[in-house]
């Protein structure tokens, strides 16, 4: 299997550099191929601006999806961009590591998910119609391939359990798992999530090494988050409403995107023949 572990961490002696290191050395001894995007050792820049698109006249105006688009088409992106979109080609897997700064993703990986997930490369695919919204939410370019978060939080587990005064986890995770990840194709894992680790101490560090290492070892077979395929015929098109008959009744939120209960509507055609339609 080929992984490619996006980190983002600008201390590499942190314990997100140290389990960064653990993750990858049980991986190439499970025999993987492992690739590293090490976004501060890399000096990766992550505003998108006008420099992104250096085809872009002086005086035309900037807008950022049609420029995306456009450099994308005319694989016009900077050299940086496309390094990284190999990289997603070439990955079987890839794994976002992170510390949970102010309930998300540190601004330099966000940065990185702006300039990488081009138009025409992670959205603005596939046909639109009344039958099919575009290829997203579990189909797409990335579709076929793994994905998965590996997160510290200085907050204690409970803190952010169902009834915890941070939100349950999951919740603050689903703009990434299913807004980031699973809208371009990606099967989403379980996220590895480490607690109160401002408060770490050496003794504490072994369990929770034993404990990535195991996730390393299950990448391949571990079941990934049920989210329901968009084009799967769980939700109407094209108001994209899931469909009154599927979830618990009056429930509303993330958890409605999930199917846990194994109801998804099943597509009266064939997902191939829409493909070819595309």
């Amino acid at each position: 299997m080929k992984v490619l572990l996006v980190f983002a961490h600008p201390e590499p002696r942190s314990l997100n550099g140290a389990l960064c290191n653990v993750a990858i050395r049980e991986l190439e001894a499970q025999g993987h191929e492992v690739r590293v995007s090490d976004l501060y050792a890399d000096g990766w820049k992550s505003e998108v601006d006008r420099a992104d698109f250096p085809s872009l006249a002086p005086d035309g105006r900037f807008i950022p999806v049609a420029a995306s688009k456009k450099a994308f088409d005319a694989n016009a992106l900077t050299e940086d961009v496309k390094a990284e979109i190999e990289n997603l080609l070439w990955a079987d897997t890839l794994i976002l590591q992170f510390p949970l700064w102010w309930f998300a993703m540190p601004a330099i990986l966000k940065g990185w998910v702006d300039r990488v997930f081009a138009y025409g490369f992670a959205y603005g695919v596939g046909e639109h119609s009344d039958r099919r919204w575009g290829d997203r939410y579990g189909e797409g370019t990335l579709a076929g391939k793994r994905a998965m978060l590996i997160v510290t939080a200085g907050g204690w587990e409970e803190h952010y359990a169902p009834r915890g005064v941070n939100g349950p986890i999951d919740d603050l995770l689903f703009p990434i798992n299913h807004g980031i990840l699973h809208y371009p194709g990606y099967d989403v894992l379980p996220p590895f999530v480490v607690y109160r680790v401002d408060r770490f101490g050496e003794a504490d560090f072994e369990p929770v090494a034993e404990r990535l290492r195991e996730r390393m070892r299950t990448l391949e077979t571990i079941r990934p988050i049920p989210y329901r395929r968009q084009n799967g015929g769980d939700y109407h098109i094209p108001s994209m409403q899931l469909r009154p008959e599927l979830g618990d009744p009056g429930a509303t939120g993330f958890a409605l995107h999930e199917d846990r209960a194994g109801t998804t509507v099943k597509p009266a055609t064939p997902r191939s023949t829409l493909r070819d339609v595309a």
